[in-house]
């Protein structure tokens, strides 16, 4: 979800700041579907993994009960090459994960869907009362009320444990009342796994695995980092990768724990569609699949939606250093993943599965890549045009303060307005990031990851702006004393 969110905002901003001044892929052994075979998959994304310049990416492709392909392309932040072994944080595909766990629980009658959580969570209570009518179906399908703009985020990503991410709730309230909007909040995610560790008698990852990841043999899966350790993760800064530790927070909720990789999301998505070893009765996993009335395509930790006139259920997932998308499409049994130790600023993982559903239509994808280089050049391209700028601003200071010597104070405020909009957009940086992006909480420390080259360049425009009005006033200032 972040990818469209970020790449809106950055695309909103981008045109402000102008006015304001490979190894070789492991392929898995399967029948090959129609049209889609294992060298056709493979030849598409070596020609993907160029044409982007990501540091590492692994992908899967699954029709019905086989594995058509996984492989892995690149290195990671060791050096290594990535295979379809290599373990990817999939961040908010763990949503879909999360949901499956709880309907384990709903299957084997431990719960009920509808029944409310504060029943089974005594330490789920918030400053609103609304909250006590928040239904399991309610936090599954993101229409609890819960929201980034009305809980304390902070305090939920310093906790250590499940039971103290909820009891961090304590002070938050409602934007809406339950079952009445949609809204994407991780909170709702991580609030059901700490009830599936209170219905399921055990820690969350316990759970996970013997439920969930054993069942279905997917043994290079786990949530959080600590079984499962991935290699650092890169960001792209105006074009190169910087291998960076992932930003520190909670990261062993249902919101975006899990760690996993290609050939287990191979066997993930083949129990998705249907086949394989089942988890849940059918009936779960329509429900799984069915959006809700209110919910705008969106149903338990996966949305809906048309993609060439392919009817697809997809989630996608990003953290500050890794970005990750997951598709099925029930009408034909296909099932696609794309998973990558990169973050950049523009994620090219749904270009990449664009590109895989088109070829399981028979159709000719297009191979993406260059937007994230552009996009990054466009930006660099103002850095630089920013300091010079600023420096010509600078030594042409003297001369702009003597044509306004003596004029009013409120015209020289107008005239150093324009040097000035930067700095006061870039003040408020975070907040227009979090307005541009509905809400969602954004902070200073994550703006230095995926969006780098926009902060950066964004500060070099204010910085310039900042360079100039002093000088102007300083100069100014001089030549008023010199009269």
């Amino acid at each position: 979800m972040k990818r469209e969110l970020i790449h809106l905002a950055a695309a909103a901003l981008v045109p402000a700041l102008v006015t304001a001044l490979v190894t070789a892929p492991a392929a898995r052994a399967a029948s090959p579907a129609t049209g889609l075979t294992p060298a056709a998959v493979d030849a598409y994304l070596g020609r993907a993994m160029e044409s982007t310049g990501l540091p590492g990416m692994s992908a899967v492709v699954t029709h019905k009960d086989e594995i058509v392909y996984a492989g892995g392309y690149g290195r990671d932040s060791d050096g290594e090459p990535v295979t379809e072994r290599t373990p990817m944080r999939v961040a908010s595909v763990s949503k879909s994960f999360t949901a499956m766990a709880v309907m384990t629980l709903v299957d084997d009658g431990r719960i009920s869907l509808d029944e409310p959580v504060a029943g089974r969570l005594p330490e789920f209570r918030m400053a609103d009362p609304r909250a006590a009518g928040i239904t399991v179906r309610h936090l599954l399908n993101q229409t609890s009320g819960l929201s980034d703009t009305t809980v304390d985020i902070g305090a939920t990503q310093a906790a250590t444990s499940l039971a103290g991410y909820v009891s961090a709730l304590g002070t938050g309230t409602l934007a809406a009342d339950p079952g009445t909007r949609w809204e994407y909040c991780n909170v709702n995610y991580d609030v059901a796994a700490r009830l599936v560790e209170v219905v399921g008698g055990r820690g969350f990852g316990d759970y996970m695995r013997q439920r969930v990841f054993g069942p279905l043999g997917m043994t290079g899966s786990a949530v959080g980092d600590r079984v499962v350790r991935p290699s650092e993760g890169f960001n792209s800064l105006y074009g190169a990768w910087v291998a960076r530790p992932e930003m520190p927070g909670f990261r062993d909720g249902g919101g975006g724990g899990v760690v996993t990789d290609a050939a287990d999301m191979g066997r993930w998505l083949i129990s998705q569609t249907g086949g394989g070893r089942r988890l849940v009765t059918p009936e779960s996993l329509r429900t799984m699949h069915t959006p809700s009335a209110v919910a705008r395509g969106y149903g338990m930790g996966w949305g809906e939606q048309d993609m060439g006139g392919t009817r697809l259920l997809v989630h996608s997932g990003n953290l500050f250093t890794y970005n990750a998308v997951q598709a099925i499409a029930p009408d034909t049994g296909y099932g696609f993943a794309v998973m990558t130790n990169g973050a950049p600023l523009y994620d090219d993982t749904y270009d990449v599965l664009t590109g895989l559903v088109a070829m399981s239509r028979g159709d000719t994808p297009d191979v993406p890549g260059g937007d994230r280089q552009m996009f990054e050049l466009v930006l660099g391209a103002i850095a630089l045009a920013a300091t010079g700028l600023g420096v010509l601003g600078a030594l042409r200071s003297r001369r702009w303060a003597g044509r306004r010597a003596g004029s009013p104070a409120w015209r020289i405020g107008l005239r150093l307005a324009p040097a000035l909009l930067p700095v006061a957009l870039f003040a408020a940086y975070p907040s227009l990031i979090s307005f541009l992006t509905n809400g969602r909480t954004v902070t200073w420390e994550q703006l230095t990851y995926f969006a780098a080259p926009l902060t950066i360049t964004f500060a070099v425009v204010a910085a310039a702006g900042v360079v100039t009005t002093v000088m102007r006033l300083v100069r100014l200032r001089s030549v008023g004393s010199a009269r």
